[in-house]
């Protein structure tokens, strides 16, 4: 049953801006199960060595192309290595991979979008025709070109996806920014004399944090999405480290008799991705008080 939350001003009086943010997110049953989720997810990642039954890489020629049994409970592949540990060290790259590019992504897009927001003129002409320019490129022909170009690997993944992903957090915080600046707080602190790095760092960024947080947020599964898609084409991650995208693409021709192959692997990343999309709409929802949760 959903249970309505309205905050009044007798509801929150004595709490801060985080405290109310954190009573109306706890009280989001579905956001919390997939904060849970997401959670149990990095400590399994980071517990790998420990959690997963077998070595990765370690073949078990006596059980090759096998299906799920008692003693690999989600198959072998067809060197004979056990799905399940494949699984659990292949997370470790996918969400590093969507962790990482996002926080390369708005270390590039935040300070950009704010510095064009606030300077405004010639500097903001300028980097919204370059963000015109990098948006009229299609991301996959983007990425592809950029991990041809540089050799493959796990960082080079990263570097692909941030090239054009600061995009969307430069154009979200020079919005926010160009609302923010007409505020009194803002014009007191130019009238005193504070300088423009100490206007951004202190007062404006401070207070776009809660868009791009959900940004973020929702920004992750769109990485992995994205590592999934270039290791499927044979451009992502390298043997014999793993990924859930290169799973899939390794074995998608034998799905119909190795279901397992590709299926597990498919299962986790969506899953993982649904998490993720949920956790986003719930902290949007926790931001906003004038939202029924």
């Amino acid at each position: 049953m959903t249970v309505n939350i309205i905050e009044t001003p007798t509801t929150y009086k004595h709490r801060s801006v985080w405290q109310a943010f954190w009573f109306r997110l706890r009280h989001n049953w579905r956001a919390m199960l997939a904060l849970g989720f997401i959670i149990l997810e990095i400590l399994i990642a980071i517990f790998a060595p420990w959690i997963a039954p077998y070595d990765p890489d370690k073949s078990d020629y006596e059980a090759l192309w096998s299906l799920p049994t008692a003693k690999h409970w989600m198959g072998t592949d067809d060197l004979g290595r056990d799905v399940l540990s494949r699984l659990i060290y292949g997370g470790r790259v996918s969400i590093a991979v969507g962790i990482l590019a996002q926080m390369t992504q708005v270390l590039i897009g935040l300070p950009i979008g704010a510095i064009a927001g606030l300077v405004g003129g010639w500097v903001d002409y300028a980097f919204m025709r370059l963000i015109d320019i990098l948006s009229s490129i299609p991301n996959m022909i983007l990425y592809l070109l950029m991990v041809l170009v540089l050799p493959r690997g796990f960082f080079s993944i990263i570097i692909a996806l941030s090239v054009t992903g600061w995009i969307g957090i430069a154009r979200l915080v020079r919005g926010q920014v160009l609302s923010l600046k007409a505020t009194d707080y803002v014009r007191a602190a130019r009238g005193m004399g504070a300088s423009t790095r100490h206007i951004i760092f202190s007062h404006l960024i401070r207070n776009t944090l809660s868009p791009v947080l959900v940004s973020i947020t929702l920004g992750i599964p769109g990485s992995m999405m994205a590592e999934a898609g270039l290791s499927f084409l044979g451009l992502g991650i390298t043997p014999p480290m793993s990924s859930w995208g290169q799973m899939i693409g390794l074995y998608q021709a034998y799905i119909q008799t190795l279901w397992h192959l590709t299926v597990f692997p498919a299962l986790v990343l969506s899953l993982t991705m649904l998490a993720w999309f949920t956790l986003g709409d719930g902290l949007r929802d926790a931001f906003d008080p004038s939202i029924q949760i």
